[in-house]
């Protein structure tokens, strides 16, 4: 279903253009994951003339310091846009309002849930609303939005894809399985932000409580590396146009990159030879960010 844009998405579109030095190639459309996993989750996307935050997981202190590794200086955000409430992706989220005070794009259901787990600083810094729901497609400067469900344990969980000058990124963590719906709307990308967040048997024979094992595990927890390879192999499931595959929210705990990499790299060697992976595979980190994404 298609939404009209509402006097505050209208006023994105004219957002000052950004300032390109003599000889600086024009972005199409940069990514930067400045950190991914339980303690903190942050990624910027830019054209030319808008910046987006998808999800506040860190402080202010050190999100200018992730910002800063990538050689980005922010003087303003169009919007922040968060996937649901848990602490990992919201506890920035205070800050980043007061430093740029963007409107946010969050879900009702999400955002009740903000404002009882926030502190009263939340409430009093936000600048403007934007109420989306899953199925919803929205506009934000010259990136066009698409929020859809994602089943994990949280008020209303929705993962993102965005659109513009003919590239396409989808942002999918924190799930529990890939239900049909959701593998739709990461085909034909040219980037996948995908979770591979637990090995099963460091999980099992980790330091975890059983109870938290057993949310891990379940249907709305988060995805195992098997899942994401049994995935990958899939050409039905995920297809092959796919540049920049990241996968993300790798636990500390019970992984580690090594694993995710060996184990997503067997599954797309299982791949049948008329739809061969071509592109690269990258693990996004907690503690250091990624090289931005030139797409």
């Amino acid at each position: 279903m298609e939404f009209a844009p509402s006097a505050l998405t209208r006023s994105l579109r004219s957002a000052i253009i950004f300032k390109v030095s003599p000889g600086e190639s024009l972005i199409g459309l940069r990514v930067s994951i400045l950190a991914s996993g339980s303690s903190g989750n942050l990624t910027l996307l830019e054209t030319e003339t808008t910046r987006i935050l998808v999800d506040a997981g860190l402080g202010k202190r050190e999100t200018l310091a992730r910002l800063a590794a990538v050689e980005c200086n922010i003087d303003r955000l169009d919007a922040v846009l968060i996937t649901h409430e848990h602490t990992d992706h919201s506890n920035g989220l205070p800050q980043v309002l007061g430093l740029w005070k963007p409107p946010l794009y969050v879900t009702q259901p999400t955002m009740e849930a903000l404002q009882r787990i926030l502190p009263d600083t939340f409430g009093k810094r936000l600048r403007g609303v934007e109420t989306i729901q899953a199925g919803q497609s929205f506009t934000i400067g010259n990136i066009d939005v698409h929020a859809f469900a994602i089943p994990h344990d949280a008020a209303d969980p929705v993962g993102f894809t965005f659109r513009t000058n003919g590239t396409k990124v989808a942002i999918c963590t924190d799930l529990g399985y890939l239900p049909n719906h959701v593998r739709v709307h990461l085909r034909q990308t040219d980037c996948l932000i995908l979770e591979s967040n637990h090995d099963l048997d460091m999980l099992k024979v980790g330091p975890y409580p059983w109870v938290v094992k057993q949310r891990v595990l379940s249907r709305t927890g988060h995805l195992s590396n098997h899942a994401v390879s049994e995935f990958l192999a899939d050409p039905e499931g995920f297809d092959s146009s796919v540049r920049h595959l990241v996968l993300a929210h790798v636990s500390e705990e019970n992984n580690n990159p090594d694993l995710v990499r060996i184990s997503a790299e067997e599954a797309l060697r299982r791949r049948p030879a008329e739809s061969p992976f071509t592109g690269e595979v990258l693990i996004a980190s907690q503690h250091i960010p990624l090289k931005p994404l030139e797409l």
